[in-house]
């Protein structure tokens, strides 16, 4: 079994610097892109920040000059520092994750039960 655990949502004031963290762990191969995905409520879900196992990341535009994504290198665990936080990014952040099972190698798309991040102006 392969499952993702995020943390580091709540309440944040405006212009605020939450840091979320995302591990996954289980029966794991390999992990190649892992990252943050999130929702808020009458919106579809959307991208924020995704990385590879080479440090590549691909960064939503909304978060662009605000939120920086890293991780371990081709370990398991993800970052997201979201600083100069907007009422607009108030949502349920979820962690995403591009993963090789152990026995099979057969890749998964996996993802976390999300943590929710309230910015209060």
């Amino acid at each position: 079994q392969v499952q993702l655990r995020e943390s580091g949502g709540g309440l944040v004031q405006a212009g605020g610097s939450p840091r979320l963290s995302c591990v996954a762990y289980g029966r794991i191969r390999s992990c190649n892109a892992i990252g943050w995905y999130r929702q808020a409520p009458g919106k579809q879900r959307e991208l924020v920040a995704s990385i590879t196992r080479d440090s590549m990341t691909n960064d939503a535009d909304s978060g662009k000059g605000r939120f920086t994504i890293s991780r371990d290198g081709p370990k398991t665990m993800v970052y997201q520092q979201m600083n100069s936080l907007k009422p607009e990014d108030a949502a349920v952040y979820y962690c995403n994750a591009d993963i090789a099972r152990f026995w099979t190698g057969r890749p998964g798309d996996f993802w976390g039960q999300g943590t929710q991040v309230t910015v209060s102006s």
